[in-house]
């Protein structure tokens, strides 16, 4: 028999927004309760943004700490996977693309993984990504990057390494040669991100041939590519992320009300192909990891 597939949920991002949906969490509250109740819902794994109460995106340490807080204390068992995506945005000014222009955001390494090493969850993401997005430009550097996975390492934490396209996966592995990495390593590939791999069949084959032997590995697909990514992903042998980070409907031209029915879908589309949607034990087990329980205030 196969092993069981770990869904994750990616709950609310830092690109979409309340104007594109209404039913995106923001809050704190919102974001802990979407959490909780994707895990109901079958998700193993909650990946976690945070956003200012009017929905724009945060960094705030205080914003990450609620959160996780009330994830941590709730009777509801679920693997925490913070972002470390935010701070690496460069938006060049059109009279001199040296100089930064408004919505600029990049960070020194170190304050991109200070909520992590504060709140050590179980897991948290590292892009792995420079390339061209939106009106922007995403920097990771390999200087940058080593310094967020040091520290990641030394907080006890499983990075889950964010994958755009081919580049970043030579520079993942080198990364593992170099021993900058535990194996088995963990792999999110990403798949539908304009100027990025694109999201068919065959990039996904291709990519999943790169990963190093005996990688965990997940794929998702962004917007109208969510559900079919998800199939292909299941097909190839992989996990698999839904979330309204991702895609906000439930079909075409259908809002998703929540992350709960994108993380129903995904459990039926899962359960129908013949496969099974692991627990949130069966997915620590595989991916070995230890329960961070909560800590007195």
């Amino acid at each position: 028999m196969a092993d069981p597939t770990i869904i994750s949920c990616a709950v609310t991002g830092n690109i979409t927004t309340v104007e594109q949906t209404p039913h995106l969490p923001v809050t704190p509250e919102q974001i802990a309760n979407a959490c909780l109740d994707a895990a109901r819902a079958g998700a193993a794994i909650v990946h976690i943004h945070v956003r200012h109460p009017d929905g724009r995106p945060s960094m705030e340490l205080a914003h990450y700490r609620e959160v996780v807080q009330r994830i941590r204390a709730a009777d509801e068992d679920v693997i925490v996977n913070l972002t470390t995506g935010p701070g690496g945005r460069f938006i060049p000014s059109d009279a001199d693309p040296s100089v930064k222009a408004p919505g600029t955001n990049l960070l020194p390494p170190e304050r991109r993984v200070e909520h992590v090493v504060a709140l050590r969850p179980e897991i948290c993401s590292l892009d792995f990504n420079t390339m061209y997005s939106g009106t922007s430009v995403v920097i990771n550097t390999p200087r940058n990057v080593g310094i967020m996975a040091d520290m990641i390492r030394e907080a006890g934490v499983r990075p889950e390494i964010e994958v755009f396209d081919t580049g970043d996966l030579q520079l993942a592995n080198h990364f593992i040669e170099q021993g900058r990495l535990d194996t088995p390593a963990l792999f999110q590939i990403v798949l539908g991100v304009r100027y990025g791999a694109i999201a068919t069949p065959e990039t996904l084959l291709y990519m999943k041939s790169l990963l190093p032997r005996g990688s965990h590995w997940a794929a998702f697909g962004i917007g109208r590519w969510e559900f079919p990514m998800l199939a292909q992903a299941w097909l190839l042998g992989g996990h698999v992320r839904v979330g309204l980070e991702d895609n906000i409907y439930l079909e075409k031209g259908v809002l998703a009300q929540s992350n709960t029915v994108l993380v129903d879908k995904a459990a039926r589309i899962l359960k129908e192909l013949g496969g099974r949607v692991a627990t949130v034990g069966e997915a620590r087990e595989m991916l070995g990891l230890t329960r961070r329980m909560p800590r007195p205030d």
